[in-house]
């Protein structure tokens, strides 16, 4: 592990890290100090699987070294979770970078290339990255040209059989455009809608009828918008950085994606006469039976939680619901879906396509991954009814079983 140096005459001797702490300790964390504004980056190398991690990078402001690793180490069950045996994509280790920064800072693009610039040779070697909150996959890689790099996932070239193949196969995946929104913004959304619908059928609940609430129309809210609407769900509320937007009879969720900005921020000189603005955080308390917090982290703490009368939470976002949150939520028969699970697709869809197991082709795309996220969210639910634990815990169990295989398989950092 990597840690700032303490000032002389004032460091205390480390303690040996007992066998369980070495064993989920991350492998790397590094804390960036950008020379021109002094703001804060970061990297935490959670696990290498055959010598790579993976996860993306993120930039908002109050972004910490804590809440890096926490979804580095997310990053590594996720893609334990997609371990299948028989694919040609063999998961990576997890990691994941941050930047203390709010992204619509003017001095943000530039704070941007040169935390790049300065993660440069992890970049090259160990660790691959792309957009996730406050910043898109256009952005990183502009930014990630301009810092020297060939691509934000170089690193994990050596491991494909046809570099050029596969190199090729991705951007034209990345091309693929489905009613005026990319494929890549949208196998993540698809992947959060199959969770949605799993527990739906699991509980006998029609799509028709059933009410959500997001918070969120970015990348991953807005995909699982369109996606929760084709399926007869009706969009209740939205929230973006404006406040909800809230409409009883249901929002027309194409035409609010239609009026999102880079941000995801709706015009509201679009609105309809009928759709009411209402405080940011009104999403929570919408009459819904499904909320889908797709914004930021710990969006639902203890205090906030009373608010929310919904049956189900299904994480979009990374770790939107608070430890202590959850378990109050559960005592009240609220069931929290885990963003470890249901927002994995679209890491899972990147290396799917680059290494093969799909074409560049929006059905195909959406198929696999409505087939293999039906099948993980189904295991998952099965296996919590089964232990008598949460969801939560169930993905963790689960985990716990393949990530000896893949340690037996490639090694700690192999």
């Amino acid at each position: 592990m990597t840690t700032a140096p303490t000032p002389a005459g004032t460091a205390t001797p480390p303690t040996a890290p007992t066998a369980a702490e070495a064993s989920t300790a991350p492998l790397t964390e590094l804390t960036w100090t950008d020379h021109v504004t002094g703001r804060h980056g970061y990297l935490v190398i959670d696990r290498l699987v055959r010598g790579v991690s993976s996860g993306g990078l993120r930039m908002r402001a109050g972004c910490t070294l804590k809440e890096v690793a926490g979804l580095a180490r997310g990053m590594s069950m996720k893609e334990a979770l997609h371990y299948n045996p028989e694919g040609r994509y063999i998961p990576l280790g997890g990691a994941k970078g941050g930047i203390d920064c709010d992204p619509q800072d003017p001095e943000a693009y530039g704070i941007l290339v040169r935390y790049l610039k300065a993660m440069r040779p992890y970049i090259e070697s160990f660790w691959t990255t792309g957009e996730d909150l406050g910043l898109t996959q256009d952005l990183v890689d502009k930014a990630a040209t301009e810092a020297g790099l060939v691509s934000s996932i170089q690193a994990v070239y050596p491991l494909l059989d046809d570099e050029e193949t596969a190199r090729q196969r991705l951007a034209d995946a990345f091309a693929v455009d489905v009613d005026g929104i990319g494929l890549d913004e949208l196998v993540g959304g698809c992947g959060v809608a199959e969770a949605v619908l799993v527990a739906l059928d699991r509980a006998g609940r029609s799509y028709e009828g059933t009410r959500v609430s997001l918070q969120g129309l970015g990348t991953m809210g807005g995909a699982t918008a369109r996606f929760l609407a084709r399926a007869g769900l009706t969009i209740v509320a939205v929230a973006d950085l404006k406040g909800t937007i809230a409409n009883d009879a249901g929002l027309d969720v194409e035409a609010l994606l239609a009026a999102r900005d880079a941000y995801g921020t709706v015009n509201r000189e679009r609105l309809r006469p009928e759709d009411r603005e209402l405080p940011g955080d009104a999403w929570l308390s919408a009459d819904a039976d499904v909320l889908v917090p797709a914004a930021v982290s710990y969006a639902i703490d203890a205090a906030n939680q009373e608010r929310i009368t919904a049956r189900w939470i299904v994480e979009a976002a990374n770790m939107p619901v608070l430890a202590d949150a959850e378990e109050l939520l559960t005592g009240r028969g609220i069931t929290v879906l885990p963003d470890v699970v249901v927002n994995s697709g679209t890491n899972a869809w990147w290396w799917w396509t680059l290494f093969g197991d799909i074409g560049a082709d929006a059905d195909e795309a959406f198929a696999y991954t409505r087939r293999s996220m039906r099948s993980l969210i189904d295991q998952m639910l099965a296996r919590a009814e089964g232990d008598g634990t949460t969801p939560r815990a169930a993905a963790h169990a689960i985990v716990a079983d393949r990530l000896p295989i893949l340690a037996e398989r490639f090694g700690w950092y192999r």
